[in-house]
């Protein structure tokens, strides 16, 4: 692991400063296990990142920018965990939740079929690139990055697909061969592929479209298995804000994926597409469903709607017998994102690595999966609240489910199950989740390289995570010209607008020379603290130089 501080200016930090990392020692060696490199300091270490917060933040001050580069150990045995997974289905082969598709130079129509049984029944893996009998003969590689596009392509396509799905294909190779796999997950609807209906029988697909007792056993099975598919025949379009949140539902659709097909749907046809109107077949209700009413609906709507809506957001360090800070959020689920994701950041350190050549914040990674996860995966018939509670040294999410499966899951083994698919695959469609299943392995990645621990995920009653923060980021992040340097909001709407916001900045800069934090606040229409990390970023990749401390520092496009 090399820990890396940029220094994004002519200043000197003494090498006495930089003995930040637990098992640096510039005392005893003081060229070797920092060097100086233009203005960069670096250093390796097996040791977990451990920073010493007095002099973390003279380092900061100074005008030094840490970032973490992570070698591929972590990215590997995330892969042969994967791996050994999708090799273990093979030899088990096809079953009822396992299909193989041979597919070797293009996508099989059988292959849509199968995704709309998995979908009406209880999910399942498809493999592309292995025969029936479990021999990989592979995906021929010239033709994997159009398989996967016209595998997206389709399943977003409302002509062929009713609900939309979204659902990627990731690549392995075994045996020296290339394989397509995705996890299908079952879905609170009953999906259908080109105005068909198919269900899952042992190791096959059936279609069921014209068999009206299937269908109505179907329909029936979804709908005591998912609450949020509950029809609420007189809610009534007045009853919703879609006026202010369709058009950033829209927009962070089209960040996600440029061609979305929701940017040229009515309102009414992105309802439908996304399963949040609908017409039960049984009884002959139609209207908006819970999911919809949770997603889009006035506060007041989704109290009505609902046994006790609320997200309890809870600080509690120094008093620890009731709290430091609290938020009671009632919002509907786009605005509770938001608010979930600014109290995290505003109660715990951010930290930067490089990954693929970018500078990523670790904190916002995990921000995200703990707050999709307790606002999609919950069960909203319940009257137990919601909580997220910032605690010395960790950080805890509580909330009501109805469980598949009991006790502390384990990453490499458990099969995901989606609580509320609807709300998980608009979710999915505005970037505020990922695939059923890569959330956990996420979390994983990334809380072990934020504290070195890993997260703690106890599925029951109450489905709790616990995630480690580090001694560090409790003393760090309590010191508020700190947190202020290092916190910014990391909401995807704001992660998503950063390419506009640093061509605004850099056309700015270009004209007029210099730019401080609040002028590029004004400039890009957000808060300082969001401009400050833009600026940040842009400091980090050498486009723009700091000069000046704290509040007079001022950015200059670097020459």
């Amino acid at each position: 692991m090399a820990i890396i501080f940029f220094l994004p200016n002519e200043q000197v930090v003494p090498f006495s400063a930089v003995v930040m990392i637990s098992g640096f020692s510039t005392a005893s060696c003081p060229a070797s296990p920092h060097q100086r490199s233009g203005n960069i300091f670096h250093g390796n270490t097996d040791q977990p990142l451990q920073l010493v917060p007095a002099v973390a933040y003279e380092i900061m001050l100074a005008g030094f920018i840490p970032c973490v580069h992570i070698d591929s150990e972590l990215v590997r045995g995330e892969n042969k965990m994967m791996l050994d997974k999708l090799e273990q289905i093979i030899r088990d082969g096809e079953g009822l939740a396992v299909e193989f598709k041979r597919c070797e130079n293009e996508l099989a129509g059988s292959v849509y079929e199968t995704i709309s049984a998995f979908s009406n029944r209880y999910g399942g893996h498809i493999l592309l690139g292995v025969e029936d009998n479990g021999d990989v003969t592979g995906v021929n590689s010239r033709v994997v990055a159009k398989i996967k596009r016209d595998f997206v392509n389709s399943l977003n396509n409302p002509q062929r697909f009713s609900p939309t799905l979204f659902l990627a294909l990731e690549e392995a190779e075994i045996d020296g061969k290339t394989v397509l796999w995705c996890f299908v997950p079952p879905n609170s609807q009953v999906v259908m592929f080109g105005g068909r209906i198919y269900d899952r029988a042992e190791d096959g697909d059936m279609d069921i479209t014209r068999n009206s007792e299937m269908v109505t056993q179907l329909h029936r099975r979804k709908a005591s298995d998912y609450s949020e598919r509950k029809i609420f025949p007189y809610a009534k379009d007045e009853d919703f804000d879609f006026v202010r949140l369709m058009p950033k539902v829209r927009r962070l659709a089209t960040n996600r994926l440029l061609d979305h097909p929701w940017a040229n749907m009515t309102d009414m046809e992105l309802l439908r597409s996304s399963g949040l109107y609908q017409e039960d077949r049984e009884t002959g209700k139609s209207g908006y469903n819970l999911a919809a009413i949770l997603l889009f609906g006035r506060e007041d709507v989704i109290r009505s709607c609902t046994a006790n809506y609320v997200t309890d957001a809870i600080c509690r360090r120094e008093n620890t017998d009731r709290y430091d800070d609290r938020l009671m959020i009632t919002a509907n689920l786009i605005d509770a994102y938001e608010q979930l994701i600014d109290f995290i950041g505003k109660h715990t350190l951010d930290k930067f690595f490089m990954i693929d050549d970018q500078s990523v914040s670790i904190r916002s990674k995990i921000a995200r999966e703990l707050v999709s996860n307790i606002l999609v995966h919950r069960e909203y018939t319940s009257a137990y609240p919601a909580k997220i509670i910032i605690e010395h040294g960790r950080i805890v999410t509580e909330n009501w489910s109805l469980p598949k499966t009991f006790g502390r899951l384990d990453p490499s083994s458990f099969t995901p199950y989606p609580k509320n698919p609807l709300l998980a695959s608009f979710f999915i469609h505005i970037g505020r989740a990922d695939v059923l299943g890569s959330g956990v392995r996420n979390l994983y990645k990334f809380t072990k390289m934020y504290s070195g621990g890993e997260p703690e995920l106890v599925d029951g009653d109450v489905f709790r995570v616990i995630v480690p923060l580090g001694l560090s980021d409790i003393e760090m992040s309590d010191n508020e010209e700190m947190s202020d340097k290092m916190s910014d909001k990391p909401s995807d709407d704001v992660e998503m607008s950063d390419k506009a916001y640093r061509e605004a900045i850099l056309a700015y800069l270009a004209e007029k020379g210099e730019i401080g934090a609040v002028e590029a606040g004004n400039l890009i229409g957000r808060s300082p603290k969001t401009a400050r990390r833009v600026l940040l970023q842009l400091v980090g990749e050498g486009a723009v130089v700091a000069t000046g401390a704290n509040r007079n520092r001022k950015y200059k496009t670097a020459k």
